[in-house]
């Protein structure tokens, strides 16, 4: 059985970090697209990385680029989401989604390009205070 499994939401004050972690499990061998969205109380689910497990790739919107980094640890089928700098408009449910990536598709694992993902985790809550 497939499955996602974030962790490491919590509460933090204004400037802090947090790393979250996505465990995944149960997937076939093979090649995947990985990211990281989130969703505030009333908003709408937004985008934030993308990693493509084939060259480890990195891709980022703009709400994403240049406080948040994501990674992943192969030998654990991990994935990570460092996060600095966090601001109460940072407060939402993150979650990691994933899907099979072709190798001669790679390029459409950029998080800018394409949003559709099969297989999401449950969500872990971060909060920023001031």
């Amino acid at each position: 059985q497939v499955r996602l499994v974030e962790s490491g939401g919590d509460s933090v004050q204004t400037g802090g970090s947090l790393r979250l972690s996505c465990a995944a499990s149960g997937f076939p061998a093979g090649y995947y697209c990985m990211a990281w969205f989130r969703q505030a109380p009333g908003k709408e689910r937004e985008a934030l990385t993308s990693l493509y497990t084939g060259t480890s790739s990195t891709y980022y919107t703009g709400s994403a680029a240049g406080r948040f980094t994501t990674s992943r640890d192969n030998a654990e089928k991990t994935a990570y989401l460092q996060m600095t700098r966090l601001e109460p408009e940072d407060t939402a449910m993150y979650y990691c989604a994933a899907r099979p990536q072709r190798w001669d598709m790679r390029s459409d694992c950029n998080i800018n390009k394409r949003t559709d993902f099969e297989h999401w985790g449950q969500g872990t809550q971060v909060t920023v205070s001031q």
